[in-house]
């Protein structure tokens, strides 16, 4: 069942730490979503350069979140985590009003989906964004299905999936991969990160503005939190935030990927 999320609010879809570095601690089924495969390191431009993302096996884990479909415009920004159903995307919760009619194209570049378009059919959002929109909880997770039938592979099992990270040091290098609402093809930028607060955190990387809200914040390959949060991922392209990837955004994660 989907649970509808509060009212999107500004930021990137509407407009525009600890020391110690660790993959989330597994228990259980869990061990397999954060161990081995990730994406090849990609040689990209210099911190804090934007750039088109080549198509590449990291890439191709992130895609556009779509109203209704590909003819509806891009207004977000999702990737594929792992799973034990093989089914879950992570983005910003304040992407996900209204999740009934939004759809996922991965890898989608120049109007084209290459790994198929996928409807949501389960959103997991934390009560304190579905409550008071708390920008600390701006961070969803979704299963996804294929909108053609005829898919019976899962979406993980086409592009890969990234694990999940926390407790990354308040100076991580970290790699963004965004939509753009006026580009056909992601961006990408890599930057060192600064602790904005103790729960969110902050990137300077230029022409992240609207559609890229929901971005993956990837550390090492691994999401380590989605672009929105304070301000709504920011109000100015050249600065974008991310809540801290927690306790709750961990639950979140667990709930989403064991039960899928």
């Amino acid at each position: 069942m989907i649970h509808r999320t509060h009212p999107r609010r500004g930021g990137r879809s509407g407009a525009r730490a600890r020391r110690a570095s660790q993959i989330l601690p597994a228990l259980g089924a869990m061990a397999a979503l954060v161990s081995v495969d990730l994406p090849d390191a990609v040689a990209g431009p210099p911190l804090g350069v934007t750039a088109q993302a080549l198509s590449d096996a990291e890439a191709d884990r992130v895609g556009a979140l779509f109203a209704g479909g590909l003819d509806g415009g891009h207004f977000c920004t999702a990737s594929v985590v792992r799973s034990d159903g093989r089914d879950v995307i992570a983005t910003a919760a304040h992407c996900l009003d209204p999740a009934v009619t939004t759809v996922f194209a991965p890898g989608y570049r120049d109007g084209k989906a290459p790994y198929g378009v996928w409807k949501l059919t389960s959103v997991y959002v934390a009560p304190g964004w579905r409550n008071g929109a708390d920008p600390d909880a701006d961070i969803a997770f979704a299963t996804v299905a294929p909108v053609d039938g005829g898919q019976t592979a899962a979406v993980e099992d086409l592009v890969g999936g990234f694990p999940v990270a926390a407790e990354q040091p308040s100076d991580a290098t970290v790699t963004v991969i965004g939509y753009p609402r006026s580009l056909e093809a992601p961006l990408r930028c890599a930057n060192t990160t600064a602790l904005l607060s103790e729960t969110q955190r902050r990137i300077g990387c230029p022409d992240l503005s609207g559609g890229t809200s929901g971005s993956p914040w990837l550390v090492d390959g691994a999401l380590a939190g989605v672009l929105g949060g304070y301000e709504g991922g920011g109000t100015v392209p050249e600065v974008s935030y991310s809540a801290v990837m927690g306790d709750q955004a961990v639950e979140l994660y667990r709930e989403a990927s064991v039960t899928s």
